[in-house]
């Protein structure tokens, strides 16, 4: 009978463990286990074991035999002799990024282009609609003098001496070896001898750009439109960056958003908030009625539906809120005034007498004073 651990214990998963998870199992155990930060033989035993029960877990057949008959069912199916059998084993899996920094048997990495980022201004009926706009920007174009090498025309890039093309060199911290980009040629493996004329030596020039975005209906203030693969390209010849619309909209002079609401306030008289009025609001397709109904209080909010901005993912369209407040007159005549003031009578309200010229106040005050 086997002595093995079970590889599903081994890794500390389920057994219905999914191949990612497997992996990101086997990836922590053999960074705490690996033999350059750990000089014990149990380390070594358990970096081996790991190595195993991922050798086993990681492939579907080896999987299922194993889950049929367990270790007799896979005895002899995997078999590593030393750490280096292991990493050149799965250096391919995991690349670089994990055992490259141990035994340095990396290859030059191609770097994804740089992202570029452009500002677009929008009113709120443009975001409301959607619209089609040109941005513009520079972004670096492959050199047509020397079709991207950087090289003068006739001559080529030499393999960088000091990391041997790989890009990258190991540096030594007490007992861990840390792999990190080539100082020398800062990660390409290569260096220029005679740079092309043109560009310089970077293999690219800067260019002015005008694209077309399609800006769709609902956008927020903040939002990003991307535009795949239409950034910087990269210096090592990997993809390009993208480019990142991101949205401004201008404050408008009716709306303010919430979301996909729109709001707004809207100034009614005493007399619509008293006996109730149907008035016409604004909106962003045109004029729409509100029914305000008697006895409304300034600050009531009354909802006119799907009369808001669209939402950019289902493309469902918000409200328009239209809070109301009392707009008291400056300025009334004397028949409103006369009204007013009978109101305030039937209603037994104090209210502030009527207006005098100032000698009639000066008459009055001297009266009272004569009096006194």
């Amino acid at each position: 009978m086997s002595n093995k651990r079970c590889y599903y214990e081994v890794l500390g998963v389920a057994r219905n463990a999914s191949e990612r998870d497997i992996a990101k199992a086997y990836r922590k155990l053999a960074v705490q286990y690996h033999p350059d930060s750990n000089s014990d033989d149990e380390a070594a035993q358990r970096f081996k074991e790991a190595a195993e029960a991922y050798d086993i877990l990681s492939d579907p057949h080896k999987r299922s035999r194993y889950d049929r008959f367990g270790h007799a069912g896979v005895e002899g199916a995997t078999s590593f002799g030393s750490a280096e059998d292991i990493m050149s084993a799965f250096s391919e899996i995991f690349g670089d990024g994990l055992f490259g920094s141990f035994f340095g048997g990396g290859r030059s990495r191609t770097r994804r282009g740089a992202d570029i980022r452009v500002d677009v201004t929008l009113t709120l009926e443009e975001a409301a609609t959607g619209i089609q706009k040109t941005v513009s920007f520079t972004r670096g174009e492959l050199c047509g003098n020397c079709q991207g090498t950087g090289s003068r025309p006739g001559t080529m890039p030499q393999t960088c001496p000091q990391c041997g093309g790989h890009g990258q060199v190991l540096q030594s911290t007490g007992i861990l070896r840390v792999q990190t980009t080539c100082p020398a040629c800062r990660g390409r493996g290569q260096y220029i001898v005679e740079p092309c004329g043109q560009c310089r030596g970077n293999g690219y020039k800067k260019s002015h750009v005008d694209l077309d975005v399609a800006i769709p209906a609902g956008v927020d203030d903040g939002m990003r439109v991307r535009l795949q693969g239409e950034g910087e390209p990269s210096p090592g010849g990997g993809p390009p960056g993208d480019c990142y619309c991101f949205i401004h909209l201008r404050r408008h002079k009716l709306f303010h958003r919430d979301g996909s609401n729109l709001i707004l306030q809207l100034p009614i008289t005493y007399s619509q908030a008293a006996l109730g009025a149907t008035i016409e609001v604004p909106t962003l397709d045109g004029p729409d009625s509100l029914i305000v109904p008697a006895g409304t209080q300034s600050g009531d909010v009354f909802k006119v539906a799907g009369r808001g901005m669209p939402d950019p993912k289902s493309g469902r369209h918000g409200d328009l809120l239209v809070q109301t407040f009392i707009e008291t007159p400056k300025k009334l005549n004397p028949r409103q005034e006369e009204l007013l003031r009978e109101l305030a009578e039937m209603e037994n309200t104090d209210v502030s007498p009527q207006r005098k010229s100032f000698l009639d106040k000066l008459k009055d005050y001297f009266a009272v004073s004569d009096g006194g």
